[in-house]
């Protein structure tokens, strides 16, 4: 009795939206009837409700799970996915078809296509990969011990085992590595009504089927032609006459950001990858350079940091350090040459102590100036907008930038500081410094990642080392060799 009248009080003190929630979510989790609203839910609300996702997830009808894994929602699958056990993932593994588990799998993290082919081991692999494009099976592959990868390709078809070597010899940055080897090709010569029949024959074995590959008698690849317009043509029509010769391909061997930057300036779907013989390797599609965006951009994110770009949270504490104590060390000695500058001028600082409230100051501005000229400079270059050669007459806006915010930040900070110590002298000083400094972090801010772009060095990697540096020491060379100047002023 007690706790019934326990639960009813508790009940109380809720609202009504809080009670329809949960009685939603109570016969939602009952009747395993919506699951997609479950998976899909925040953290804050799987948190506050205590949900077990994972047991959900296997206590759920098979029908409903399929309906999940079919939907858009089945990266939401494998997201909680990578919180099983190795026992749940077998569980799950038996619950739906190999069809629906290698859906999953394409939808997870390379650390978890890694942890899954070893728990569900090579046999159970196979009959996956059987649902499964070659380049997803290869980039698999490629994660998993090199024991098991052999063992697997010696026990697939040698058709299959020839075209997933040979996507494997690309590196997982290349568009080699990014292609799938699952299109459809044509030839040239082929009417509209045997390219129909082709297409039903070969498109549910494809990864694309709106853009058909037409190819010579040689092989070569001379153009491509839209589905929409070989249904719409006249049966006898021969895929040379609809086709569009004027082709944009890529090279196996071309750096997946470049691809990127391809496939958004001529606003593609897809984009084939052809050899020095203009052979057709295989296809890339915009959701593949998707990914690469979101990527590189991560990547470069982290470098500006001066973290690795497999850094994340979940690392263990040794892999942090390796990743972030090298920078750490490298930022260290350049401080040093900062330091140096100061320590010249020690006994200007000692006689006007106020010039140590005014140093951060200007280091700390001349910084943050820096780096938004770096971040703006950066992302021009990622996205193919600017390069050193042609682009380099634009430092003169940077200056203009310096010198306008020089003077606003310099005003402002050079009244306070005289109101502060009382002294008039201490301001003009502030606005000369931070004029320069703003002026230096402009420019160098600008110029830096182009020069290093040049070089063929990352700019993400090594530009705000260098920025920082060139900040720090040339902001505390000015401000302190103007108050040595101006010593009997500011006395």
């Amino acid at each position: 009795m007690k706790d019934k009248d326990l639960n009813e009080t508790q009940d109380i003190t809720k609202t009504p939206l809080e009670n329809n929630f949960n009685n939603q979510i109570e016969k939602k989790y009952d009747d395993d009837i919506e699951l997609i609203d479950i998976i899909t839910a925040d953290e804050d609300e799987i948190e506050e409700q205590d949900y077990d996702v994972s047991k959900i997830i296997l206590d759920s009808e098979a029908e409903d799970l399929i309906d999940v894994i079919e939907s858009p929602y089945a990266i939401d699958i494998a997201i909680a996915v990578e919180d099983f056990d190795d026992n749940e993932i077998l569980s799950l593994s038996e619950k739906i078809s190999a069809e629906h588990m290698a859906q999953i799998i394409e939808q997870a993290d390379e650390d978890l296509q890694k942890r899954i082919a070893e728990i569900l081991g090579i046999d159970k692999m196979l009959t996956i990969f059987h649902h499964m494009s070659k380049d997803d099976i290869a980039d698999i592959l490629g994660n998993v011990p090199i024991n098991m990868r052999k063992s697997i390709l010696n026990m697939m078809k040698r058709k299959d085992t020839i075209e997933i070597q040979n996507l494997l010899l690309y590196e997982d940055d290349s568009a080699g590595g990014l292609m799938t080897t699952e299109f459809i090709a044509l030839n040239s010569h082929l009417t509209v009504d045997k390219a129909l029949s082709k297409i039903r024959e070969i498109g549910p074995k494809t990864e694309v089927i709106e853009t058909i590959f037409v190819l010579n008698n040689k092989k070569e690849l001379i153009g491509t032609a839209d589905l929409r317009d070989i249904l719409v043509e006249n049966s006898n029509v021969t895929l040379e006459e609809i086709m569009y010769d004027n082709i944009i391909s890529v090279t196996a061997d071309m750096d997946q950001e470049e691809v990127s930057h391809i496939v958004s300036k001529y606003d593609l779907k897809v984009v084939p990858v052809i050899n020095r013989k203009n052979s057709l390797l295989g296809i890339i599609t915009v959701d593949d350079i998707l990914d690469v965006v979101f990527e590189e951009q991560t990547e470069d994110i982290l470098k500006m940091a001066g973290v690795g770009s497999e850094e994340n949270v979940e690392n263990t504490v040794f892999k942090s350090v390796r990743m972030r104590l090298p920078w750490l060390i490298l930022n260290m000695f350049t401080a040093f040459i900062a330091s140096m500058v100061v320590s010249t001028f020690e006994d200007t600082i000692a006689q006007v102590t106020c010039l140590a409230a005014a140093m951060p100051i200007i280091a700390g501005m001349g910084g943050n100036a820096g780096t938004q000229a770096l971040s703006i400079v950066i992302t021009n270059i990622t996205t193919g907008d600017l390069n050193l050669k042609s682009d380099w007459k634009l430092v003169g806006k940077e200056i203009a930038l310096g010198l306008i915010n020089g003077v606003v930040i310099g005003i402002i900070t050079g009244t306070i500081l005289s109101v502060q110590y009382n002294n008039i002298y201490l301001g003009f000083i502030m606005v000369g410094a931070m004029i320069a400094n703003l002026v230096i972090a402009c420019v160098f801010g600008f110029l830096i990642p182009l020069i290093l772009k040049a070089l063929n060095i990352d700019p993400a990697l090594a530009s705000s080392i260098f920025l920082t540096t060139i900040t720090d020491v040339f902001g505390f060379f000015i401000l302190l060799s103007l108050a040595k100047v101006f010593l009997p002023y500011l006395m």
